[in-house]
């Protein structure tokens, strides 16, 4: 099952890689796909992971969930 979660903020690979470890921390994440150009994550889930479970991961990390 994949997610695709858009996120402002996002402006660089350095930014894509800090974005992709926290939402790889989510339980149920597999992976995480994060494109600064498209301003947006696709996310692979092993199982079903809650919207705000998504949303406080990114804005942990500084990003903002659109």
């Amino acid at each position: 099952m994949t997610k695709t979660v858009k996120i402002r903020g996002m402006m660089c690979q350095h930014c894509e890689m800090h974005v992709k470890k926290a939402l790889e921390a989510i339980p149920g994440v597999k992976a995480a796909a994060p494109d600064h150009s498209k301003g947006e994550a696709v996310l692979e889930l092993a199982s079903e992971v809650a919207d705000a479970d998504i949303r406080a991961a990114v804005e942990k990390a500084g990003y903002e969930v659109r």
